[in-house]
């Protein structure tokens, strides 16, 4: 038998004895394994009488390190002295081996000294050394969550455990045989998480620390100092979750530790994480301005903790920059006539701070532009321009032809200058400021024009055209005729004494005007203007309604000054229309059902308009007639009606004081559910098409059925006699008995106010159906009642018995 490895320790065999046949005694022997060299256990050889039930010790072991093997033998007396026979029973050696399956023993059990947390995520464990051991299962339980770690020796830590978490620490020490139990637990907790710090410089001297808030937490430690370990310590004690450190100095990295407490004061994991304070604002900012280049240079003191600057010239529509590491930089491309902001940004890679007050630069103004240059009247050149932003004043210099130059000086935008026919002028405008001249600009000529065509006949076309022909005159090579309203102006060239204006608005003033030109772009501006109206506008439909009265309203937008207006409404059934001077007409009588095209045409003396853009106008559906409620039970009615034109849906709605029931069907009856017996209803019916068009077609008054009556029950009345029991609903109703049996119906009708009737004489031995109606105004019984059963039996020549069968709905 070869050793194992399991972990059963046997202290001492013992073996069972059972009586054998022919065997007054029974010898057991153990060895151990290897003879005369096992330590702690000798060769045994002992005699037993069998006795059913009884046990020998065979032997005692204390080297966990040996086996024992195990041998039983049966003697009889008749082999004494004889030569020796033994008889191996399998049952005792099976016995035999079964307790000494192990020939190793485990370790001993540790005992845990101390377990403590500094770290959130872990415990340490102390125990005391157990011999033979030579590794350690660290167990940390925390409800269903078990971790374990394996060591080499004492202390030990468990790691992965939560945050500020208590748990039940145990410890099993391990060797080749196996391992131990486990120690008697230990409570330990974890301490507190160290808090997610978020760390920024908000000016040069401060940094602001926050972080989130730690689960148990009661207050937090926050301490900060300088990198290098110079200087002071700052540490704050708080119970926020934000902290700001103020008087520190500019460009310099600090290091933050925090950590928090729980209630027990017992401190958590700290975090630590370096911020450097943002520099201080540079100052003694200086600008210089290069007119030629549109450049400036900009300087100022360098400050300390910088590693860069950037300095900025703003406008309100640009920005430049350019970044140094020195104390000067110079930004180009500068635009003239605008005032820039010009501030130097100091920055590390803790942030910036911005000079505290911005340099004021202010470049030369840009040249003038829209350049307009007018002959008016002959013989006056007039020379316009806009003004320019930063300009103090202008320069317009105006050079004939003929080498003649003249200027003005004003601070104004215009100039006026002589002029005589045939010449031509070039033309040049300049603006100055103290930054100095600005840049040339566009230089612009100007040709003086031969005299205005005479006799001109406009001829109105229509109301976006006119015809203008007129005589040729002198020196005239090419015609330019314009049609001013305002600002806005239509105009057309030709070499031919005739122009067709087009484009132009409708119901407008035109002041019209025909210049002559030359070949060098010369026109006369003094000629006369001839006034003219077009004909008036088209007007646009905004809106086809129609009111409580069934009258259809059309309004337009109005652009036409002294315009009337016509409204049509054409369609399959007939034209209809209406006219108006303001804005809105109304047309009646427009058949239900229908489809009408709608347009609007303006009239006034010049002309007539071209007609609108027409508008579909749909009347509402034709409302359906016979409108008819008939009571179903005694909580559905059921309304039908006819089919109207042009209506594809009817919704019907039943209303009362307590509530309301609708229904929307595209058929022509409709059940409404939900209704209160004895209640006084109003039903409505409303028609609609498939565009949405509603027609409010019926109104009526409707009164819902009398309640049906509770408990009905019959009762003996005299030998011969029923009397059938209800109670009332609420409400007055009248109520109509009968009894239907295989012999006959029976009616009654309760006196007034009462909720019994009596049957006099009925037949015995039959079973009844009993329904008890309420009877509606016009003495129709209602019979949607439920019905009950009862069976009326004999004792001897009279009623007897009244018995309850059951209820039947009504049909």
């Amino acid at each position: 038998m070869a050793c194992s490895n399991s972990p059963l320790f046997v202290q001492s065999l013992q073996y069972l004895s059972l009586p054998v046949s022919g065997c007054p005694s029974l010898q057991v022997s153990s060895t151990p394994r290897g003879g005369a060299t096992c330590q702690g256990l000798s060769p045994t050889s002992r005699s037993h009488s069998p006795v059913a039930s009884s046990t020998a010790l065979l032997g005692t072991r204390e080297d966990p390190d040996h086996c024992v093997l195990c041998r039983v033998s049966a003697i009889s007396k008749k082999m004494t002295g004889g030569p020796q026979k033994w008889i191996y029973l399998i049952g005792f050696s099976l016995i035999c081996l079964k307790m000494v399956t192990s020939a190793k023993t485990a370790p001993e059990i540790p005992t845990i000294d101390q377990a403590y947390s500094k770290i959130s995520n872990s415990i340490t464990v102390e125990w005391a050394t157990v011999p033979g051991a030579t590794s350690y299962l660290l167990t940390a339980k925390d409800g269903d969550t078990v971790i374990e770690t394996m060591v080499a020796s004492s202390p030990g830590t468990v790691t992965g455990l939560k945050a500020a978490t208590l748990y039940q620490i145990t410890v099993r020490s391990i060797s080749a045989a196996g391992r131990s139990q486990a120690s008697p637990p230990t409570q330990a907790k974890t301490v507190l998480a160290a808090p997610i710090l978020e760390v920024s410089s908000p000016s040069p001297d401060s940094i602001l620390v926050q972080w989130e808030a730690v689960c148990m937490a009661i207050g937090f430690s926050v301490s900060l100092m300088r990198a290098n370990g110079l200087g002071r310590i700052w540490k704050e004690n708080t119970t926020n979750t934000s902290l700001t450190f103020s008087g520190l100095e500019a460009g310099t990295l600090y290091t933050i530790k925090a950590y928090a407490w729980n209630a027990n004061g017992v401190p958590g994991d700290d975090s630590t994480c370096n911020q450097r304070t943002s520099p201080r604002a540079p100052d003694h900012v200086q600008v210089s301005f290069d007119s030629g280049a549109l450049k400036a240079s900009v300087s100022w003191a360098p400050t300390e903790g910088a590693s860069n600057y950037t300095v900025m010239a703003s406008s309100e529509n640009s920005e430049l920059s350019c970044s140094t590491t020195l104390s000067s930089c110079t930004i180009s491309s500068l635009r003239c006539g605008t005032e820039y902001l010009v501030s130097v940004l100091a920055s590390n890679d803790a942030g910036s701070s911005k000079s505290p007050s911005a340099v004021t630069l202010k470049t030369v103004a840009c040249a003038p532009a829209r350049v307009m240059i007018r002959e008016e009247p002959p013989g006056h050149l007039s020379v316009a321009w806009s003004n320019v932003d930063l300009g103090d004043y202008y320069v317009a210099f105006v050079k004939s032809d003929d080498g003649l130059e003249v200027h003005c000086n004003t601070s104004l935008t215009q100039c006026n200058f002589p002029s005589e026919c045939g010449f031509t002028y070039f033309i040049s405008v300049f603006a100055y400021n103290k930054a100095g001249q600005s840049p040339l600009g566009d230089i612009f000529n100007y040709t003086t024009a031969p005299c205005c065509p005479s006799d001109i006949n406009p001829v109105m076309v229509s109301s976006d055209r006119v015809e203008i022909v007129w005589s040729p005159v002198r020196g005239a090579e090419l015609y330019e005729t314009k049609a001013v309203d305002g600002s806005n102006v239509v105009e057309c060239n030709d070499t031919v004494p005739a122009c067709t204006l087009s484009a132009l608005e409708c119901d407008t003033k035109y002041n019209i005007t025909v210049y002559s030109l030359s070949d060098i772009r010369g026109s006369n501006t003094s000629c006369t203007a001839q006034p003219i109206t077009t004909a008036p506008c088209s007007p646009e439909i905004k809106n086809v309604s129609k009111d409580a009265f069934s009258m259809i309203n059309v309004h337009w937008q109005s652009v036409n000054d002294d315009a009337i207006y016509t409204v049509t409404a054409q369609g399959e059934k007939g034209l209809y229309w209406c006219s108006s001077t303001g804005e809105s007409c109304t047309m009646g009588a427009l058949p239900c059902g229908s489809v009408f095209s709608v347009t609007a045409v303006a009239e006034t003396q010049a002309g007539r308009s071209l007609p609108s853009y027409s508008v579909p106008l749909e009347t509402v559906p034709c409302c359906p007639v016979g409108l008819t409620v008939t009571q179903v039970t005694q909580s559905v009615i059921n309304v039908s009606w006819t089919i109207g034109t042009v209506a594809q849906t009817y919704l019907t709605v039943l209303e009362s004081q307590t509530g309301q029931s609708k229904c929307h069907t595209h058929q022509n009856h409709c059940l409404l559910g939900c209704i209160t017996c004895g209640i006084n209803y109003t039903v409505a019916l409303k028609a609609i098409s498939a565009t949405g068009l509603t027609a409010d077609c019926a109104f009526q008054s409707y009164s819902s059925s009398a309640c049906c009556p509770l408990g009905v029950k019959l009762y003996r009345l005299g030998p011969n006699g029923i009397r059938i029991y209800w109670q009332a609903s609420r409400g007055s109703a009248n109520y109509s008995t009968d009894l239907y049996g295989s012999k006959g119906i029976f009616t009654c009708a309760p006196g007034a106010g009462l909720s019994f009737c009596d049957v006099t004489e009925i037949p015995c031995g039959d079973v009844y159906t009993v329904m008890v109606s309420p009877v509606a105004e016009t003495g129709l019984k209602l019979t949607f009642c439920p019905k009950k059963i009862y069976s009326v039996t004999c004792s001897g020549s009279t009623l007897g018995m009244v018995i309850y069968r059951g209820k039947r709905n009504a049909e």
